[in-house]
């Protein structure tokens, strides 16, 4: 990507999409494009065909999406699968209209089975049933890069997918119920802690295995594979370690400075068992994490607390 060209970050105001902005001013690029929800709904055909005519970008890093934790994704399936499908669409094909350079989508490690073998390989997209609690989510987002995947053999277009693995970071949501687990578990903690609760409830078993990236490493290479990556196939994009939820919540705790009891409601769904990802080919590519976990834990913990205006809303 030229350092001059015209690059549209779609959901700029989001963990990713605002990790990735400033990974692209840290790198120098000077001609960034943004819009807010509220100047450009990205479900509105007609605003994006607006958008992208008058604005003409050169890349584009679609970031945008409506996310959220197992709770989120069980109890508003309907609206996940909707609102991201047709903002996914939307934007690519006004991507295509207009002559972009390349895209890339940005999907996420729930497009694979539930029970894929582990680590999983990219090339275990739709070879099983989906994990039920985000099956909406994940058609959506397969929806995205299948279509990015027909326009470059139907066009010869230049347009990537990644699937990253869990992330947290700046800028995370940390709705009590809405969040993902570590963010979730951040405000827990620190909670119990300034109002002296005697025990912090984990859901589900805290057995599953989960694997976390730090979202400046996704940034960082997102910038790569726009620059050193062309290919139908999409990147899987991760740590290649894991831990178990219970292994997390300990550090956590330990990082918030907790000292009281830990307690597991397993009446809640514990979600896929395992979800490795297998990051031999982006490491061939040549790139790696730069984050450890307790490192970045550390960093979205002092995150949340210059944030408590945002988080208390």
């Amino acid at each position: 990507m030229e350092k001059n060209a015209k690059i549209y970050v779609a959901g700029h105001r989001g963990m990713v999409g605002s990790a990735i902005a400033r990974k692209l001013a840290t790198e120098g690029y000077n001609n960034l494009i943004f819009r807010t929800s509220n100047e450009l709904d990205l479900r509105r055909q007609d605003k994006v065909e607006q958008f992208f005519a008058a604005e003409k970008p050169d890349y584009v890093f679609l970031a945008a999406a409506k996310v959220g934790g197992i709770l989120a994704n069980n109890t508003f399936s309907a609206d996940f699968l909707y609102d991201n499908m047709i903002i996914e669409m939307n934007v690519i094909k006004n991507a295509y209209d207009n002559e972009v350079k390349k895209l890339m989508l940005l999907g996420s490690s729930c497009i694979y089975p539930r029970l894929a073998p582990q680590p999983i390989r990219e090339d275990s997209l739709l070879t099983g049933s989906l994990e039920q609690t985000n099956e909406a989510y994940a058609l959506a987002k397969i929806s995205g890069l299948k279509y990015c995947e027909y326009l470059n053999h139907q066009y010869g277009t230049d347009y990537i997918s990644v699937m990253p693995t869990n992330l947290y970071g700046p800028n995370d949501n940390y709705h009590p119920e809405h969040s993902h687990v570590l963010p979730a578990l951040i405000r827990r903690f620190h909670e119990a802690k300034v109002n002296h609760i005697p025990e912090v409830v984990v859901w589900g078993t805290g057995k599953v295995l989960r694997e976390f990236l730090y979202v400046d490493d996704l940034a960082d290479a997102c910038w790569f594979l726009m620059n050193n990556y062309s290919g139908s196939k999409t990147v899987n994009i991760g740590t290649g370690k894991e831990l178990s939820i219970g292994e997390l919540a300990v550090l956590v705790k330990k990082i918030v400075g907790y000292e009281g009891n830990l307690v597991y409601d397993t009446s809640k769904p514990d979600g896929t068992p395992r979800k490795l990802l297998d990051v031999s080919k982006l490491t061939d590519l040549g790139w790696t994490y730069k984050t450890e976990l307790k490192d970045g834990i550390r960093l979205t913990y002092e995150d949340f607390l210059n944030s408590k205006i945002r988080v208390e809303r």
